[in-house]
């Protein structure tokens, strides 16, 4: 599988909220760039850590994504389920890293100023 079909399976995957997991090597080396600057390793740290952002996800589009070899960056907003109802949208920048069809590391770049602290 290609770095641009993992990015873009993981996508589908997402929208249909089930097995987006799976793309994720198992020693995925994830980074949100928000400040502070958050980094975690391994899957079931990257899993725990973001367990409550993939929880409030209503809605995934992908504006665009870019592949250059085993890299990719994909330009995306998620529209999002804040617990206690109200709802916000947040536009990401995503940057993948991909190896044997699998996503070995994963940064984040949003504006954390619309969720709740």
């Amino acid at each position: 599988m290609t770095t641009k079909e993992t990015v873009q399976r993981y996508f589908s995957s997402l929208k249909q909220r089930q097995g987006w997991e799976a793309f994720f090597a198992d020693e995925v080396a994830f980074t949100s760039f928000t400040s502070p600057v958050k980094r975690v390793s391994g899957k079931a740290a990257f899993l725990e850590s973001t367990k409550r952002f993939y929880s409030m996800i209503a809605t995934v589009e992908v504006r665009d994504v870019i592949v250059e070899g085993d890299k990719a960056c994909a330009l995306t907003s998620y529209g999002l389920q804040i617990p206690g109802g109200h709802s916000i949208t947040s536009d990401v920048a995503e940057v993948f890293e991909v190896r044997n069809g699998k996503i070995h590391s994963f940064g984040i770049y949003f504006d954390s100023a619309p969720f709740p602290k």
